[in-house]
């Protein structure tokens, strides 16, 4: 079946993304010490082109960068961060694109919770301010170019992409033709331009990168938890055990630690663990995070 020019204009739009945030995310883990993964890298460490990484349930989820701790070519490290990159031109799908990163990447972060990962994604076109929204309240940060920035940064060098669902399909083809055919050193010049008018953007999203992996350890909490087990058949007979509960009646046998590590970007990662040498196992992976 032949590829629709619509689908294939937003491949070139996705892949133009990935140009302009690749280089600063390579610079910044260049800065860090870190490892980044994408698509592009030839990397020994893993199967086939995809960044590809496996959740808790078993299930592979493929992205497109991720930034490890003590990663190499040869060995895959510990993940740090989570990237995904997408376009959308009209705003009837951008919720639906929201709840696809959301499933691409929250499965994962659950599995790494003890790392905090960073979730990160840049977008491009049109999105609804409910579907940025939705993004940020589960802890994504959201680096946005605006649709009109892309259509500037294009007519910059006299290509017109101001499309809409009216365009017929040979216009989608001539347009796409001519950016394929656009010189390397044009193309770079839209990039360029792209990143001047969303400048502020993304300074905000790589401080909050720089914040989330520059962050130190600023308090550790320690609570050893005790207590006699009390069952009831109802809630009504545990409301009753609790009017007549005294909170000194005593400890009772030890049941878990309950451990909180606060860092200085406010993060704050937290476990029950009742084995003590997994508690000091948990302290020295989080503190290495």
């Amino acid at each position: 079946m032949a590829e629709s020019p619509a689908h294939r204009f937003g491949q070139i739009i996705g892949e133009l993304l990935e140009t302009v945030v690749r280089p600063q995310l390579e610079t910044f883990c260049d800065n860090q010490g870190l490892y980044l993964d994408h698509q592009k890298k030839n990397r020994p460490a893993r199967k086939g082109k995809k960044v590809t990484w496996e959740d808790q349930y078993g299930n592979v989820h493929d992205l497109d960068f991720v930034i490890e701790r003590n990663g190499t070519d040869q060995s895959i490290g510990s993940p740090l961060a989570f990237i995904e990159t997408a376009w959308r031109r009209y705003t009837k799908h951008s919720r639906n694109k929201a709840q696809e990163i959301q499933g691409a990447i929250l499965p994962l972060a659950e599995k790494y919770k003890w790392n905090n990962p960073f979730l990160g994604t840049v977008l491009a076109g049109v999105f609804t301010e409910g579907s940025l929204e939705q993004l940020r309240s589960l802890g994504f940060n959201v680096l946005y170019f605006p649709y009109e920035t892309l259509v500037a940064a294009f007519k910059s060098e006299n290509i017109d992409i101001a499309f809409d669902e009216q365009t017929p399909d040979h216009l989608f083809r001539e347009t796409t033709d001519k950016i394929e055919h656009t010189s390397k050193a044009a193309m770079k010049r839209i990039c360029n331009h792209l990143v001047r008018s969303n400048q502020e953007a993304i300074d905000s999203f790589f401080e909050a990168l720089k914040k989330r992996l520059g962050r130190y350890v600023t308090r550790v909490i320690v609570i050893p938890l005790y207590g006699r087990v009390n069952e009831f058949a109802s809630v009504e007979d545990a409301v009753r055990f609790l009017e007549g509960h005294s909170v000194y009646e005593g400890s009772g046998d030890f049941r878990k630690y309950e451990i909180r590590v606060e860092f200085s970007n406010a993060d704050r990662v937290e476990a029950f663990i009742e084995a003590k040498n997994k508690v000091k196992e948990f302290l020295v992976f989080v503190a290495r995070q």
